[in-house]
Formats: structure tokens, C-alpha cells, sequence
């Protein structure tokens, strides 16, 4: 299929002088929040556990907070690298306390950790899974984004207009479907409910909280499981047919960037949307110029029986 011109996000100066803060920005989308949130101007934040010298228990030694950074300043924003492990309190403490003292405020806070794809063992019952292995999930997925969100927040509310972020996988109407293991399905339907807890929470001092999914997603990670590429990507449908509507990391942080770039973002408050949501929302395409949907792809063909094909959804 042909697809026009890549459309971005925002301009290069949409999000000049605003601070941000992506927690897990290692790789994949939180690689590509950051990235973005730098193209539109903004200064940001990077965090992760894996450093030139430290590799976390996701084992990917090739992508560290360091190269984050400097792929932000790169793209004409402001990237500051600070390892963290968002589930200790006190690094996350530390961190904060950086922030403040660099800046002394906080407008966008992402809260995108994760890093628990090598645990997750789909159609495993309960008790059939390691239990250090599930609470280990829950950990990554839960506790991490509620330590991120009470030590960061109370510097996001300080000034009015603030956005904060929550990333998991699937929207709330896509993940009203059992995600096939038990410790999983709650991983990643918390972030949808603390967004909108967030929501009330952060309304009176003039702040958003969203919670935001992409689709299916060419993480680095995702690429290397099918032995491809983003120049090659399209070569691994032979083997996943669904893969074709992919979409890069960039797409869903286009989605994020036009969020923070938006005045009137306050109507999305306590929302669960996806990034094809987004994408229809504000008009901006992926890298390739198509407009990948794949969650309605899933929903309306996977399971919904319709007889299209994945193209017809980008």
C-alpha cells in the first residue's frame, strides 16, 4: 500500500521550555516518548536501568539510558540521562529531588516501566505460574508506575497544565478480554485505573492524566524475536500475518507529543486511548506516513470475525 509523507506530531518548538520526565526510556516506546518530546523542544528526563556499565535483568545490553539521551539532543531537544530503578523509592526520591533542583518544575511525566516481557507466560493458569515469576510482573507493572507517580507528582502540580502519562498495553475496552494469564491481565490493567484515579486526583491543580496504549508494537525487542529489522520488518509476516499492522515506537509518541502539545488536553482526562485514537485525533501518521490501527484491527477481525485484512486498518 502507499503511503504519503510522514506527518509529525508537533512543530520544533511546540514544547520549548517545558520539562519532561520519560521513567523507562531505555528502548522501545519509552525511547521513542522521549525522543519526540525532545523534537518538539522540550527538555527530558530519561531514566532506566540499563547504562553503559549496568545491564538490567531484561538482559538487552545494546540500548541504555545514555544513548536515550543523546538521541533526544540529537533530535533538538535536551536529553539528561539519570539511571533509576523506579522501584527503589529512594532513587526515584533522588531523582526528583534533581529535577527540582534543576528546573524546579515538572510538566510532563511518562510513566512507561516495564521490562517484564521475559516472565509473562500466556495461558498459564495461576497457580501454575511462579509465583516469584507473577508477583515479579505485578512489580514491574504496578508498584514501579504508583512509586514514580507519588514522588514525581507533587512536583508536576505546581504549576497548572501539567500532563501525566500512564503506558501499558491495551486500552481499557481491549483489555476487557482476559490477557491470558492472570498476573499479566492485572500488570496491565492497573495503569489504566490509575489514570483514572490520577484523573481526579490531579483535576483541582489543573492537570491531565491519561492513559495511553500503542498498538502492535516494533519494539527493538519484537524485531529481534522475529529475526528482522525496521528496514526489513515486513519479512517476519510469513510467520505472524498480524504483524503487518505493526507500527515503530515513534507513532505512539507522536500520540504523547501531540497530547502535551494540545491546550485543550484536559478533555482527555482520565481517558484510555490508543495511539490509533490519537493519530485520528491530531492527524499525525507513523514514520512511513500510514496510520496504523491495530487495536481495532484485533478487535473488529481477530476477534470479531470481520473478513478484512491488516492493511485495510493503516
Amino acid at each position: 500500500m502507499t503511503h504519503s509523507a510522514p506527518v509529525p506530531a508537533a512543530s520544533p518548538t511546540a514544547l520549548e521550555g517545558r520539562v519532561a520526565l520519560v521513567a523507562g526510556a531505555t528502548r522501545g516506546a519509552g525511547r521513542a516518548f522521549a525522543v519526540e518530546l525532545g523534537s518538539a523542544g522540550a527538555t527530558v528526563y530519561v531514566t532506566g536501568r540499563t547504562t553503559r556499565d549496568k545491564v538490567s535483568e531484561v538482559g538487552r545490553a545494546t540500548e541504555t539510558v545514555e544513548e536515550t539521551a543523546a538521541l533526544v539532543t540529537e533530535a533538538g531537544g535536551e536529553g539528561i540521562a539519570v539511571p533509576t530503578d523506579h522501584l527503589d523509592p529512594e532513587q526515584v526520591r533522588r531523582l526528583a529531588a534533581r529535577v527540582e533542583a534543576d528546573h524546579g518544575r515538572l510538566d510532563i511525566l511518562v510513566n512507561n516501566t516495564w521490562g517484564g516481557e521475559h516472565l509473562i507466560p500466556f495461558g498459564r493458569a495461576l497457580w501454575d505460574t511462579p509465583l516469584d515469576e507473577g508477583l515479579r510482573m505485578l512489580d514491574l507493572g504496578v508498584r514501579s508506575h504508583l512509586i514514580t507517580a507519588s514522588l514525581l507528582l507533587p512536583l508536576l502540580i505546581r504549576h497548572p497544565g501539567g500532563l501525566h502519562v500512564e503506558v501499558t498495553d491495551g486500552s481499557a475496552e481491549t483489555n476487557r478480554r482476559f490477557r491470558e494469564n492472570v498476573f499479566f491481565d492485572l500488570a496491565k490493567y492497573a495503569p489504566i485505573r490509575m489514570a483514572l484515579g490520577l484523573a481526579r486526583d490531579l483535576e483541582p491543580h489543573g492537570s491531565t492524566a491519561v492513559c495511553v496504549t500503542p498498538g502492535f508494537l516494533r519494539s527493538e525487542q519484537m524485531l529481534d524475536g522475529f529475526g528482522v529489522t525496521e528496514e526489513n520488518w515486513r519479512d517476519a509476516l510469513t510467520e505472524e500475518p498480524h504483524f503487518a499492522v505493526a507500527e515503530s515506537p515513534a507513532y505512539v509518541a507522536r500520540g504523547v507529543t501531540a497530547l502535551a502539545a494540545d491546550p485543550g488536553r484536559a478533555r482527555w482526562n482520565g481517558r484510555s486511548v490508543t495511539s490509533g485514537t490519537l493519530a485520528e485525533e491530531y492527524g499525525f501518521t507513523d514514520t512511513d506516513g500510514s496510520s496504523p490501527d491495530g487495536w481495532r484491527y484485533f478487535e473488529e477481525v481477530v476477534f470479531g470475525g470481520k473478513e478484512a485484512g491488516p492493511e485495510s486498518y493503516r
